[in-house]
């Protein structure tokens, strides 16, 4: 069983008096990236729940995103009135460029820094945060692989359509090679004769076994017609299995082999029916790589 790397997942709840709301989504990537967005006054929680995808997921570019509504008078920041008041004594005391008295912004001054800090309790409140949002984070990681896992079988019936393409375009290939030796022997023994027959000579039959041997040895694709199929066989075997696992590196490396055993397939077949045969083998190969790179 195969899962896609593309997927979406999202969690929320309320608690004292706060709204908490979970987002994952994953894309492709070749290894796995956690991107975790949260508000400022969470930083301290990014470790934990990327250790909470990386333990669900494997491979993907996943982001997290956290937003929390808390409606708590607990929420307001507290202001620093030493802080505060330290700023005003200096701007008060700065020298005044020509006519008129310093004017001071409080809502410029509380942007200065130090001057609102976080409540007493944010300990505490970050203590009851860690709990909801991991248990968050792993409702919307199980949501995500349900979707993962429903892209991933859509994901499998195109891979083996492609694979039933291959393997019934290599029996045609496997039929036929013979009959290319066959055919070589014909035409070289026809060309031989009437060339020896205008020069009134005669050809021994040893020199056109070799002949024909060397022709054969060059064009022979038994071994590659038999490791191509222990590849489909063995691929049918990966995305065919009852447990769910991260198999799209090894499916993406016995990919590039069956291209490997196709392209040196295509170099001695000389025969142009067989040319198109392994055409539409590598076409079906390419198209199963693409399909590959969202396995995760």
């Amino acid at each position: 069983m195969i899962r896609s790397m593309t997927g979406f997942g999202d969690a929320s709840t309320h608690a004292d008096n706060t709204h908490y709301f979970v987002e994952v989504r994953s894309l492709n990537n070749k290894y796995f990236k956690a991107v975790i967005r949260l508000p400022e006054q969470l930083a301290p929680l990014e470790a934990e729940l990327e250790s909470v995808l990386r333990g669900r997921l494997h491979r993907g570019t996943v982001t997290l995103t956290v937003s929390v509504s808390d409606k708590s008078a607990e929420a307001a920041l507290e202001i620093n009135h030493e802080a505060l008041q330290r700023y005003v004594v200096q701007i008060q005391q700065a020298p005044v460029v020509g006519q008129g008295a310093v004017s001071l912004d409080l809502a410029a001054l509380l942007t200065l820094p130090g001057v609102l800090q976080p409540p007493a309790d944010e300990e505490e409140r970050l203590a009851r945060a860690r709990g909801v949002l991991i248990k968050l984070a792993q409702e919307s990681c199980a949501k995500l692989i349900e979707r993962r896992d429903r892209e991933g079988k859509s994901l499998a019936e195109e891979l083996i359509i492609q694979l039933d393409v291959i393997a019934d375009r290599l029996e045609i290939v496997d039929a036929r090679a013979p009959e290319v030796v066959e055919a070589y022997q014909k035409r070289l023994k026809a060309r031989v004769e009437a060339l020896l027959n205008d020069a009134e000579l005669v050809a021994e039959p040893s020199d056109l076994i070799r002949e024909i041997a060397v022709y054969a040895e060059k064009t022979d694709i038994r071994e590659e017609i038999t490791r191509l199929r222990e590849h489909l066989k063995h691929f049918r075997d990966v995305i065919g299995a009852d447990e769910p696992s991260p198999v799209g590196r090894t499916l993406d490396f016995l990919t590039q082999e069956m291209l490997r055993e196709a392209n040196t397939m295509a170099s001695k077949s000389p025969n142009a029916d067989l040319a198109r045969q392994i055409v539409d083998i590598k076409g079906a190969i390419d198209r199963i790589k693409e399909q590959v790179q969202n396995c995760e």
